[in-house]
């Protein structure tokens, strides 16, 4: 039985390339600091930047902002991440889901701009309470949000998009625009799920828009003006860039968002640090501190807010690679593409049918993934504090309660997350008031 020769494994960072002489047997694990010959580091980060493409690309389609830019500032976010981290957290930042409904809402205040100031605004806030957990700790982040409050934050935001998947919010990109290609949208997608194995399985939801748009290509459903702008678009040049406008109503739909960017990062630390046996919390801080200024960047020229992807996580639990040297080639690759106005073109062609099939899976994950961040913390419902705490907050959320004060304006989204704050804490205190005093 011939032995299978060792992979050169070398020790690297941005600024010096020289390896150890080391090797790595296959299946052996490649750590942060680490690296592949540079053939296959490139491999698996073009693997990277397919795992992190069909979320990224569907959050600009959906709230109306630039593709292009935003999948440039993607890549951008992502090399200043790996910089501000030290190379020593794997991560590929892409579009944040939690942006999509107070972005929509915002937007109606005067267009992208407002919307962008309140993402320059949330991403300032994650950067901030980055800067505190590296000084602090951690421990707070985990006694504020326990995962009761976590879990149910990220499902109604997936519930609060419900109504977008069907009508777009009243802008026609749903379900309700072109049915029969939602349909079958959709269908791709749940067929690709299951008749899929491995990596090809987890590009579902990229697998289905394509079939989706070959379909209303086929039955005339592509929007001519959109497909005239593909052919007149150019290979190479700037994306579309937009600047920020600030206002009070946009910036306090937009804020609560943080919670959940909280959420993501911190989740994103523990889960490479399971798999790689390794202890990350000292670089908490770090995370959230490079996605706000990373989501920072991105509002100020027309990009969507930023966030750790879990799709990248499962490429490097397929493959067992965490060196952070493939998140510079996925970074760099996503700025290339970012860089050609024909790409960013053909992603505006996607019909609102094939929009609205895929949206109704994604957001449905969305409301999903709050309820497997209970299973796996086993969140005990039997709790009364815990069942009240996602009981009250989903409502919320799922029917966009509205508060409004004078200019300002509340959503479900922002109203959810408060009420899932204020009644796990405020029930938790009065538990502990009315608790009897033990006998001395």
């Amino acid at each position: 039985m011939t032995e299978t020769p060792a992979e050169p494994r070398s020790r690297w960072s941005p600024w010096s390339l020289h390896g150890d002489g080391r090797s790595v047997t296959p299946g052996d694990v490649v750590h942060p600091g680490e690296r592949l010959s540079w053939p296959r580091t490139v491999g698996v980060g073009v693997q990277h930047v397919v795992a992190m493409f069909g979320a990224t690309f569907t959050v600009p389609l959906i709230t109306g902002f630039p593709p292009a830019t935003t999948l440039f500032f993607s890549g951008v976010g992502t090399l200043l991440f790996l910089l501000i981290t030290g190379n020593r957290l794997p991560s590929y930042l892409g579009s944040s889901f939690a942006f999509i409904a107070p972005v929509l809402v915002a937007k109606t205040d005067g267009g992208i701009g407002p919307a962008l100031g309140g993402i320059v605004v949330a991403g300032a806030a994650l950067a901030a309470v980055g800067l505190v957990v590296q000084l602090a700790g951690a421990r707070w982040i985990d006694a504020l949000m326990p995962p009761v409050v976590t879990g149910a934050i990220v499902a109604l935001i997936g519930l609060n998009l419900a109504p977008v998947a069907w009508d777009g919010g009243g802008s026609g990109t749903g379900v309700k625009a072109q049915p029969l290609i939602a349909v079958l949208t959709l269908a791709a997608i749940l067929l690709a799920t299951v008749a899929f194995r491995g990596f090809a399985a987890r590009l579902s939801i990229l697998l289905g828009v394509v079939v989706g748009w070959l379909v209303a290509a086929a039955l005339g459903g592509l929007d001519p003006k959109a497909v005239d702008g593909l052919r007149k678009a150019a290979w190479i040049g700037l994306p579309e860039f937009h600047a920020p406008s600030f206002s009070l109503r946009a910036t306090v739909l937009v804020i609560p968002v943080i919670l959940v960017l909280i959420a993501e990062n911190a989740g994103h630390v523990k889960a490479v640090a399971a798999m790689t046996g390794r202890n990350l919390d000292r670089d908490m801080g770090r995370a959230f501190l490079g996605d706000g200024l990373a989501t920072m960047l991105a509002g100020s020229g027309g990009g969507s807010g930023t966030t750790t992807y879990a799709e990248n996580i499962g490429v490097m639990a397929a493959t067992r690679v965490y060196s952070t040297a493939a998140y510079w080639v996925a970074g760099l690759a996503a700025v290339l593409l970012g860089l050609s106005p024909k790409f960013g073109a053909l992603i505006l062609t996607v019909p609102a049918g094939v929009l609205g099939g895929a949206t109704t899976a994604l957001y449905g994950l969305i409301a999903v993934l709050g309820a497997r961040i209970w299973i796996e913390n086993r969140v005990d419902f039997h709790d009364p504090v815990n069942l009240m705490t996602a009981a009250v907050a989903l409502i919320v959320g799922a029917a966009n309660y509205t508060l409004t004060s004078g200019e300002l304006s509340f959503n479900g989204i922002a109203l959810g997350t408060a009420a899932a704050l204020a009644v796990h804490h405020g029930m938790r205190l009065v538990a502990r008031l009315r608790a009897p005093t033990p006998s001395s």
